[in-house]
C-alpha cells in the first residue's frame, strides 16, 4: 500500500445493510463493496473521499445520530453529481440543498438510508 503524501482521517458509519449502502452511495457516484475479508463491512471512495461502513442491523435511522464533515475543493460539482440521485428534500433518506452558511462554508446534506448525516462543504473564499 502506498504511503499518503497527507494525513487521513476516515469516517466508519453504520449501516443495517451493507449492500443497500453500497448502491445508495453508487448513485451519488462513490466506488467500492463490501470488503473481500468481511462481507458486512464497505469501503467505498469518491476520488480522495473514503468511507467505511459497518453492519448493525439494529439501527434505528430516526434515532441515528452518526455523520461525518466532508471537506472539498469544489463542492458545486459535487452537488450536481448528487443532483442526478433524485433524492427527495424530506424523510429519510435525503438531500439537503447547497447554501451558503453564516460560519463560512458553502455546504449541503445528504442523509443516508440509515439515517447518516453527512455534510458535504468548501471552504467560502473572501
Amino acid at each position: 500500500m502506498p504511503i499518503q503524501p497527507y494525513d487521513l482521517a476516515i469516517p466508519i458509519l453504520p449501516s443495517r445493510s451493507v449492500n443497500d449502502t453500497v448502491s445508495f452511495y453508487k448513485r451519488l457516484g462513490f466506488e467500492g463493496g463490501p470488503h473481500g475479508f468481511d462481507s458486512g463491512y464497505a469501503i467505498l471512495r469518491r476520488g480522495a473521499v473514503e468511507l467505511h461502513f459497518f453492519t448493525h442491523r439494529e439501527l434505528a435511522p430516526a434515532k441515528s445520530s452518526a455523520g461525518c464533515y466532508i471537506r472539498v475543493l469544489d463542492v458545486e460539482s459535487f452537488y450536481r453529481s448528487c443532483l442526478t440521485s433524485h433524492l427527495p428534500s424530506t424523510g429519510i433518506p435525503r438531500m439537503v440543498a447547497l447554501e451558503d452558511k453564516p460560519w463560512g462554508l458553502r455546504e449541503f446534506a445528504v442523509i443516508d438510508l440509515d439515517g447518516n448525516l453527512v455534510r458535504i462543504g468548501q471552504i467560502i473564499e473572501k
